[in-house]
């Protein structure tokens, strides 16, 4: 007969054996989509059968096939009847997926995707600094304004990006357009990422704190065509440092 203290060993042990699950299938995904990611598995190759991912990992087919199931969900691989999973082309992963930016690592300085997520951001800002020098709010501007200072006194990169992806995001939101707002939740993991990688390529942020201030002063004072010209000459930094970055790496 089981003891009540070994029921309840059993019961702990099974309850860490269920919890762990997630995070041993999570560290799956993560492996397999890197792999993808560094080209171990190329576009329209077969990844290993699930016996074999099986074997590999030490776990069930089920786990297996679960995390299959997500790698597909983001676009990185289709799984077909007797034909196994294949990897997809490039253009069609979810690229602006966080789980992925996460995943791609140094691979997302890519300069082609970089430079697109630039003219999305052309596109956009500047018709929702516009909006903003007229909807914002007083508490919105002086948001603005909060995450300027943090960039400002930012001790490193990380934290000056940080304190940048915030100030973008306010702006978006304080267009009062909901589509703009939707746009900052998009692209926020890729955006965090392009900026660091501008944010690195130079000596001093002085000048992007320059330009910065110019649309926090431009709203404030509701000016919105020099709303437009702050957030443009913003955009053209981003893309004079981002070109410095990539140049770096190649």
């Amino acid at each position: 007969m089981t003891s009540p203290a070994e029921t309840t060993a059993e019961t702990g042990a099974d309850t860490l054996v269920r919890r762990a699950k997630p995070r041993v299938q999570k560290e799956i995904i993560a492996t397999l989509a890197r792999a993808i990611a560094s080209g171990r598995f190329p576009p329209h190759s077969n990844l290993p059968r699930e016996n074999d991912l099986c074997a590999e990992f030490g776990v069930s087919r089920t786990v297996i096939r679960e995390a299959l199931k997500v790698l597909e969900s983001k676009g990185l691989v289709r799984g077909r009847p007797r034909v196994g999973t294949t990897v997809r082309d490039k253009e069609d992963w979810n690229l602006l997926d966080p789980d992925i930016v996460d995943w791609m690592g140094t691979g997302f300085l890519d300069p082609a995707l970089l430079m697109s997520i630039l003219e999305a951001r052309r596109a956009i800002e500047p018709a929702a600094a516009a909006l903003a020098a007229t909807r914002a709010t007083t508490q919105e501007i002086a948001d603005l304004d909060h995450a300027w200072q943090r960039m400002a006194g930012a001790v490193d990169d990380e934290a000056f990006t940080e304190a940048d992806v915030a100030f973008h995001t306010v702006l978006l939101k304080a267009s009062h357009n909901r589509v703009f707002a939707q746009f900052s939740g998009l692209i926020h993991a890729a955006m965090q990422r392009a900026l660091g990688a501008s944010n690195r390529s130079v000596a001093n942020h002085e000048e992007a704190l320059r330009v910065h201030h110019w649309l926090v002063e431009a709203l404030r004072l509701r000016d919105e065509p020099g709303a437009r010209q702050a957030v443009n000459a913003i955009l053209d930094l981003a893309e004079r440092d981002l070109r410095a970055a990539a140049a770096a790496e190649s």
